[in-house]
């Protein structure tokens, strides 16, 4: 099973750990790419930094992450998985696994990026901020110019086994499973089921939809289950617990779509 995940706004302020080694993060056929994004925010952030904040859609109290993306080719890394902090990260809290929970995280697990692409969780890279939705300058659209490398890659680590696609949207966009890889991938929507004079309403919410996909990728990664379709993960989920609904793709080359129905966090 491999898991799609977005990274967090919210990261760690610091790493420890030596300065990124590009080549030797996962997924090394991205490393040409990874090394011409890094270029353009490193020379971007150095140059002008109102320039820079307006790029990243950052506000004015935010230059010193600007200050930060311009040393970050030899700013100090930490695990992935202890860089991204927002509440989809809080709710998974990788640091509290078992360790054959953590071997399934390191092997199960990917957290797509702007400025890598995608990483695994084991991978050592340095406090950032670029966000998919920007464009850079020499490059463009950061979900664009990523699809093309992705979709090179991406089949091969998919495998032949089950793809589950917590992606927001923005990231989802940087690569779009197709062909068998889409008959064995499912996306997950949570609705927040409330109930008014007897009528059940559901609504997305985007706290409840962070940490629910937080919190169900670590049941999973705790339970040790491994389905191999969408499917089984529909039965896997139920009997963890969760309530879910699933839409199977009306033709071939789509995923399946479940629902995941919450009523608290």
């Amino acid at each position: 099973m491999l898991v799609l995940l977005p990274p967090s706004e919210g990261k760690a302020t610091a790493g420890s750990g030596p300065a990124v080694r590009v080549g030797k993060l996962a997924l090394p056929e991205l490393s040409p790419a990874r090394e011409r994004v890094l270029d353009a925010l490193v020379e971007l952030c150095a140059a002008d930094e109102d320039k820079a904040l307006e790029v990243l859609g950052l506000g004015p109290g935010l230059r010193g992450e600007v200050a930060k993306n311009a040393a970050v080719r030899d700013a100090p890394t930490l695990p992935a998985g202890r860089l991204y902090t927002g509440v989809l990260y809080d709710a998974l809290d990788l640091g509290s696994l078992d360790e054959a929970a953590r071997r399934r995280a390191r092997r199960s697990l990917l957290v797509f990026s702007g400025l890598w692409g995608a990483v695994r969780v084991a991978d050592r890279v340095p406090p950032y901020r670029c966000p998919m939705g920007v464009r850079l300058p020499g490059i463009g659209a950061l979900a664009s110019f990523w699809r093309g490398p992705m979709d090179e890659v991406m089949p091969q680590v998919a495998g032949s086994g089950l793809v589950l696609d917590l992606r927001s949207a923005a990231y989802a966009a940087a690569w779009k499973p197709t062909g068998a890889v889409a008959g064995r991938t499912a996306t997950v929507r949570v609705l927040q089921v409330t109930v008014v004079d007897g009528v059940e309403r559901r609504t997305v919410v985007s706290h409840f939809n962070k940490a629910t996909k937080g919190r169900l990728t670590r049941d999973l990664l705790v339970s040790g289950a491994s389905p191999r379709t969408p499917a089984g993960l529909v039965t896997t989920l139920r009997d963890l617990g969760y309530r879910v609904e699933a839409r199977e793709p009306s033709r071939a080359g789509r995923p399946w779509e479940l629902d995941v129905l919450v009523e608290e966090i």
